[in-house]
């Protein structure tokens, strides 16, 4: 018998199946705030702008509310409201329409959360404990974020099934998954670390209690869809909104453990720290509890992340900047084209400016690239 042809290893631009989506490369689109849905609601100039980055991999739609009441940003979208549905499908729509893929972030900020945007409501959170690290982005310039209230284990019900009806609502929306933001100091991320969740009970104290809520949001999302078209988003090791954990390694790799079991379609890491607080290798850790499909997100260049994908530390990258100013990016790499710079100026809210104004590579600079021209 002859032996079988030795199969090459992956590639960025290889294909991928992730939950039930066949994507066509590894090269992800990160869910990008960028406050441009007034009243919350998605608009047309949104569906331009994900549609002219339907060649993503998949994209992961930007932090969306998952329950009213819980806006932490200006004009943020939601997805509790039939118009907010309605929105979300003229997205889904053109996504779908340029041959894209698209699944949608759901979000609840919890602490991060203020009064001004929320009808005078205080916020909620594991515990009362104020975000110090940093101001609130009010609509009128920066102000202290808010003292929340610690929710009450016997309100936790209803907000797990916040996220469920959010996980229903996106799928009449027309996406093809849901991503649960577990990341970057907003509710579920509260509860994880134990520098924000100072609670006793069942939802406090050990990390096995600690993972309990997003657990739940997690297996309720799959339950209201199915497994395979729901990701988790983690950041182990980010210190923005005054988050840490004492042991962030063993925290978020028994929670990719207890995930791994549901069959969920990836989870998506931030691999580092952005002002690098805390400091730590979590992606092998997290490559071994988890048995699906890892998707990483920070800082890599395109060259980075192909040797990550090929090395198998990770299955795929999800590009947040490059993505938010490279609407071409996955063309841009096969080239090795030279990126359009982002316009961080333009990043939260306004209009066409700095949002679907980015050019794509025209022939003549495709060409140039491919022949090495600078």
């Amino acid at each position: 018998m002859e032996p079988s042809p030795k199969q090459s290893a992956p590639s960025l631009l290889s294909p991928v199946r992730i939950g039930v989506v066949d994507a066509p490369n590894r090269v992800l689109m990160a869910p990008l705030t960028r406050c441009r849905a007034p009243d919350h609601v998605p608009t047309a100039l949104m569906a331009e702008y994900y549609a002219q980055r339907a060649s993503a991999g998949l994209i992961i739609a930007e932090a969306t509310m998952a329950i009213a009441g819980g806006s932490a940003f200006n004009n943020e979208p939601g997805i509790h409201t039939a118009d907010q549905v309605k929105g979300w499908r003229g997205v889904t729509d053109r996504v779908h329409a340029a041959g894209g893929r698209i699944f949608l972030q759901l979000w609840h900020g919890g602490r991060t959360c203020h009064p001004l945007l929320n009808a005078g409501r205080q916020p909620i959170a594991p515990s009362a404990i104020a975000i110090t690290s940093n101001p609130f982005r009010g609509p009128d310039g920066p102000v202290p974020h808010a003292m929340p209230r610690a929710v009450e284990d016997s309100e936790i019900p209803s907000l797990v099934a916040g996220f469920a009806a959010a996980t229903r609502n996106a799928r009449d929306a027309g996406f093809d998954g849901v991503e649960i933001h577990g990341a970057n100091g907003y509710l579920i991320d509260q509860f994880t670390r134990d520098g924000s969740n100072q609670r006793a009970g069942a939802y406090g104290g050990p990390a096995s209690h600690r993972i309990r809520f997003a657990c739940e949001v997690v297996e309720a999302a799959c339950a209201a869809w199915e497994p395979g078209r729901v990701g988790l988003r983690i950041s182990p090791l980010g210190s923005g909104n005054s988050m840490i954990d004492s042991d962030p390694v063993n925290t978020f790799t028994l929670l990719a453990k207890e995930i791994s079991r549901l069959g969920i379609a990836y989870l998506h890491v931030l691999r580092a720290d952005f002002v690098g607080v805390q400091k730590a290798d979590v992606l092998t850790p997290l490559r071994s509890a988890f048995s699906g499909i890892l998707v990483a997100n920070m800082g890599y260049t395109p060259g980075e992340a192909d040797q990550a994908v090929a090395s198998g530390i990770v299955d795929a990258v999800a590009f947040g900047r490059a993505f938010l100013a490279n609407p071409d990016l996955p063309e841009r790499i096969r080239v090795g084209a030279v990126l359009n710079a982002a316009n961080e100026q333009t990043f939260y809210g306004g209009g066409a400016v700095g949002y679907t104004d980015y050019p794509c590579l025209t022939q003549g600079q495709r060409d140039a690239a491919l022949q090495g021209a600078p």
